[in-house]
């Protein structure tokens, strides 16, 4: 089964990703874990991607699709959660060709429905919490940096939505309830 995770930043994509993981066998294919792997991986794709990470250039979406290739060609026994990807319709459209093409499906697109200010408020809290324990905290994960990612998030990526919708693949979970509350949702829509 493969799937994808759509949700803004801090939504819990990555904690229901490992649940998944745990739970269920399947792959994380997390974009930016990927390309940081690729890097260091010395291949001729890793190559590519260091030379234009070292460059602090973005890494184009046919360099993400090779990599996204090479893990489906490895396989995975629970199948693959896609992570960040994809952003855009023209990514969307290149990982339903990348399936075809390998004999796979996608079955599920999960968005992951939440409240912007309740959204904000968690993650700013959550990082006070974790700068009052001595624990690392995103630089990014303020009031005002969060806005300007959430506002970036719903530019590209709620095409996606009406994407997915129109192919009868969309299905909606409540993203701010307890983390088990919200991986029994998911489950729900998986079983």
């Amino acid at each position: 089964m493969n799937i994808i995770l759509l949700g803004p930043p801090g939504a819990g994509k990555g904690t229901q990703a490992g649940i998944l993981v745990q739970q269920r066998g399947m792959t994380q294919l997390s974009t930016g874990d990927m390309l940081r792997e690729a890097k260091t991986s010395g291949t001729e794709m890793g190559k590519r991607v260091a030379e234009v990470m070292d460059k602090g250039e973005l890494v184009t979406d046919e360099i993400v699709i090779g990599l996204i290739r090479e893990k489906l060609e490895a396989g995975s026994d629970g199948g693959f959660i896609f992570d960040g990807f994809p952003r855009t319709l023209t990514q969307a459209d290149a990982l339903a060709e990348l399936l075809a093409e390998v004999g796979q499906t996608l079955d599920h697109v999960i968005a992951m429905e939440v409240n912007d200010e309740i959204l904000v408020g968690r993650i700013v809290n959550r990082a006070k919490e974790a700068a009052a324990a001595g624990q690392p905290v995103r630089a990014d994960d303020n009031e005002e940096s969060l806005k300007v990612r959430l506002t970036e998030y719903y530019k590209k990526t709620s095409p996606l939505i009406g994407y997915y919708h129109a192919k009868g693949q969309l299905r909606w979970v409540p993203g701010l309830g307890e983390i088990d509350e919200v991986a029994g949702g998911i489950a729900k829509i998986l079983d």
